[in-house]
């Protein structure tokens, strides 16, 4: 419940847990029995039905539709029922998207992270928590580290399976598989199994799964993953250069990269494994290679990342504005460099990697025009030369780095 400024809000998202609403306080209370429209889940409207007075509505698919009907009986008193707490992977953010501080109040209830945490007896400022509702399976992979202990919360009775089944495929040790069922409530459940330990069946539809891990060989944190990590038919920023030009990006929280000739994804997944917010639009226009990067995108637990496949500049209209831009394919393409210049943001770095004398040109101008850095990446790697050994040089890269100034327009 907030302060007395809010009191004339017309929307109170109200959590539930699994004991019903005898566990909520009196106000919320109030607000269900006073609500014109009641919007939630068959649960928690059944939870709910001797306090309900107003009209009842289960969660359209889409959901931006009971969204609407929210906004449409405004300011009549609306009350959202929710899952523990609204705000941690809940519904709050999206329902209060477009309203004022004034126009919503919430009555979270303890959320199932806590519950999970207390039932195990685990630090929960040390855990890593992730959310499977409505995110592809591949998204628990990069939280996967050894020894680390690991809270999900489940779609579904079929997301622990899909769990076991991943952790086998990825070659995921781990010392215990937790399912807990129900938490918080008269019929609250856990279920601890070993490596070799089946499933069971029959799980109860609102469940999370809890893991601690083994040692083996994860998804690597830092940048310049090795290159087999990347399916790729040849078009592929090499692990060494690739490590240098994610540098020189330099990825931050919720920053959005345009990743212009993409070939196998490896920048673009390589700056949105750097932070969960980050964010990657990749234009390609071979649909082999399209194909090829949006794979392993999802392979390497990154789904988020957006495809397009099309040509630049021609495919940049109408796109967000990005905090960097990498061009690692079609530099000499008309109006490319000065359609990129144009949309990225102030502040914001522009990388250029060429390995032609035609592209390199247009690298000395645009150095000559906006300033920035040039330089020359020479790598070498150690290989048999007869019955020696010796260096043999990779191709060398032209790499163009600047900052585009924070008075450009």
């Amino acid at each position: 419940m907030k302060n007395n400024d809010f009191v004339k809000a017309f929307l109170s998202i109200i959590g539930i847990s699994e004991n019903g609403i005898d566990q909520i306080c009196h106000t919320a209370k109030k607000r269900i029995q006073q609500a014109s429209l009641v919007i939630g889940g068959k649960r928690h409207l059944t939870l709910a039905d001797r306090l309900i007075n107003g009209e009842k509505q289960t969660w359209s698919n889409p959901i931006q539709h009971s969204l609407q009907a929210m906004i449409e009986v405004k300011p009549s008193p609306v009350v959202i029922l929710a899952s523990g707490d609204p705000f941690w992977y809940g519904i709050g953010p999206l329902a209060i998207n477009n309203l004022t501080h004034k126009e919503w109040e919430s009555f979270p209830a303890i959320s199932s992270y806590t519950l999970a945490c207390n039932a195990l007896g685990w630090h929960g400022q040390h855990i890593q928590t992730v959310s499977l509702c409505g995110r592809p399976i591949e998204t628990l992979r990069p939280a996967l580290t050894p020894y680390r202990r690991l809270l999900i919360l489940s779609a579904d009775s079929q997301t622990p399976h899909q769990i076991h089944q991943k952790l086998q495929e990825w070659s995921i040790s781990y010392k215990n598989f937790y399912i807990l069922e129900a938490l918080g409530g008269p019929n609250e459940n856990i279920h601890q199994l070993s490596q070799n330990t089946p499933i069971p069946n029959n799980i109860y539809p609102l469940n999370m799964v809890a893991l601690e891990l083994d040692n083996f060989i994860p998804l690597p944190f830092t940048h310049g993953r090795e290159d087999h990590w990347f399916n790729n038919d040849g078009q592929l920023t090499k692990q060494a250069i690739r490590s240098n030009t994610l540098s020189a990006l330099q990825p931050y929280p919720g920053a959005l990269l345009w990743d212009i000739g993409t070939g196998s994804g490896s920048i673009a997944i390589e700056w949105i494994l750097s932070h969960p917010t980050c964010k990657a639009i990749a234009i390609e226009p071979h649909a082999d290679r399209a194909k090829r990067a949006k794979e392993n995108a999802v392979e390497l637990g990154v789904p988020s990342l957006q495809i397009i496949e099309d040509k630049a500049p021609e495919a940049l209209q109408n796109l967000p504005r990005p905090n960097a831009i990498f061009i690692g394919g079609g530099l000499t393409s008309p109006q490319l460099l000065e359609t990129v210049w144009d949309a990225l943001q102030p502040l914001g770095r522009l990388v250029i990697n060429s390995v032609t004398i035609e592209g390199d040109s247009l690298l000395f101008k645009a150095q000559q025009e906006w300033g920035g850095e040039i330089t020359r990446l020479h790598i070498e790697h150690y290989e048999p030369l007869g019955q020696y050994h010796g260096f043999k040089p990779a191709r060398a890269i032209t790499q163009y780095v600047v900052v585009k100034p924070s008075d450009t327009l």
